[in-house]
């Protein structure tokens, strides 16, 4: 561990740095270790890298201001991810990243009742939804956040949201929110506790639960 590289040290060997291209690896692990609603989706996906190319490499590519790792004595236990403004992250998805995926990995036919392993992530990744809606325009920043068992139970979720927060805020965010798996109860209940609100939306997505923070 590199203890200059820190900008937090949550104590007990644990502490918060950028996350770089050669964590890459670790990102994609972590993801797949609490993809399942928090938990491991190792044994559910037939693909391990699926989930860190959605939902945690880009994030290092094109926010890396915003992207990072929380270490442990042991190695990566987390990391910790925010956009500024999302439409604008969006956009690069679109265009630098989602072409790439689309030519790797074939379109599962549309018939979801007939998908097996990852195909609804090989489905999304050439179905990505990438436009804001209109409910969530006062809170056009994202974040996300995965923790290991190791990471777990230190308080160290709560200390790099206030850091994510802190730094949004230096940006000039207005407002974040985050996106919750329904089956995510502990999330839930982790967030409302840091002062986010489920939002509420007939433009939202009925499978996800948007929990929304002002920052002004």
């Amino acid at each position: 561990m590199n203890a200059e590289a820190a900008l937090v040290d949550f104590g007990d060997g644990f502490i918060l740095r950028r996350a770089t291209a050669d964590d890459h690896g670790d990102l994609a692990r972590i993801c797949l270790k609490t993809g399942n609603a928090g938990a491991d989706a190792t044994g559910i996906e037939d693909d391990p890298d699926l989930l860190g190319l959605i939902y945690a490499i880009p994030y290092q590519l094109f926010e890396p201001d915003l992207a990072f790792l929380v270490e442990g004595p042991r190695g990566a236990a987390g990391y910790l991810f925010g956009v500024l403004d999302t439409e604008a992250f969006n956009v690069k998805l679109a265009r630098d990243w989602f072409p790439a995926l689309q030519r790797r990995y074939s379109d599962p036919v549309p018939d979801g009742s007939r998908w097996t392993g990852s195909d609804w992530a090989r489905r999304l990744i050439h179905n990505p939804v990438l436009s804001l809606p209109a409910s969530l325009s006062a809170y056009r920043s994202h974040g996300h956040i995965d923790l290991l068992e190791p990471a777990r139970g230190r308080g160290i979720g709560k200390w790099a949201i206030a850091f994510l927060l802190e730094r949004l805020r230096h940006s000039g965010s207005t407002g974040l929110h985050l996106q919750v798996d329904p089956r995510n109860g502990n999330a839930q209940r982790f967030y409302r506790a840091l002062g986010f609100e489920p939002l509420q939306g007939s433009d939202l997505s009925p499978d996800i639960v948007f929990m929304v923070k002002a920052l002004c």
